[in-house]
């Protein structure tokens, strides 16, 4: 029996987690549903209006939620394994989907929840209808590791800390979980380029030029690696979140191409 979709905020409880969520619009019987899958150090309540403002445009229903250690989701085990994207995209997302009754989903990702789209498409390539991709990793960069060794130094007297409270009820844990598990040297072989052969849902990425995060490569290697369609967009004076840099570009041409999508059956 699938949990009631009762748009707004709220809890999910799957596997004996309790997952924040947020329901947008009509279920998914009902409607296309996107489901908005957050960056490293990101939340439901993080993404703020901006999926409503997708699937407003797109006439979808929409499904935001945090992943387990962040926001007000139930803590995470920790320390993170190195593989911590591929259980995401492989256990508890399809759990979390079947929960909500939510069949062939339309995957809208940011940094690691890209990556964690990308799985999801390969392990599930019959299940979702199309990606939107903001700035997705599928190998280890140099720039990403110390861009992230930097933010682990300077988190507890940048102001992040308090910025992220917001957000997350444990930040702490939020971020020393994610910094440490990206910077343990194992992580450094982690890479998903050849699972990429699988994918075969339509593809859109966004990647702004400025990202401290990641470079252009990132997205050559998806572009490259994809079986299906995968049309890519750089945007100028934009870093790591198209979404929050430029939004109005971001949304302009994620709407249009998950119009497409719909159009096209």
């Amino acid at each position: 029996m699938t949990a009631a979709w009762h748009p707004g905020p709220g809890f999910i409880e799957v596997d004996g987690v309790r997952l924040e969520v947020r329901r947008l619009g009509p279920p998914p019987d009902r409607a296309p549903t996107i489901v908005f899958l957050h960056e490293g150090l990101g939340s439901a309540a993080l993404w703020r209006d901006y999926p409503d403002r997708v699937c407003e445009a797109v006439d979808a229903g929409g499904l935001v939620y945090s992943r387990r250690g962040y926001g007000a989701s139930d803590p995470a085990e920790l320390p993170r394994p190195v593989d911590f994207m591929h259980r995401e995209a492989w256990d508890a997302l399809p759990r979390l989907l079947d929960e909500v009754g939510v069949e062939a989903p339309l995957l809208y990702g940011h940094s690691d929840g890209a990556s964690i789209a990308l799985l999801f498409a390969a392990r599930f390539p019959d299940l979702p209808r199309a990606l939107v991709l903001e700035a997705p990793h599928a190998f280890v960069e140099d720039v990403t590791v110390e861009s992230i060794a930097h933010l682990e130094r300077d988190y507890g007297e940048s102001g992040l800390r308090a910025r992220l409270a917001r957000w997350h009820d444990r930040p702490d844990d939020t971020v020393l979980g994610w910094t440490r598990a990206w910077l343990d040297p194992a992580f450094r072989s982690w890479d998903i380029r050849g699972e990429l052969a699988a994918v075969s849902a339509p593809v859109l990425l966004l990647q702004g030029e400025e990202d401290e995060y990641g470079t252009w490569a990132q997205v050559e290697a998806v572009v490259e690696g994809v079986y299906g369609p995968a049309r890519a967009v750089r945007l100028s004076g934009c870093g790591h979140a198209p979404h929050r840099d430029r939004p109005e570009e971001a949304l302009d041409r994620a709407t249009r191409f998950l119009r497409d999508v719909l159009a096209a059956g």
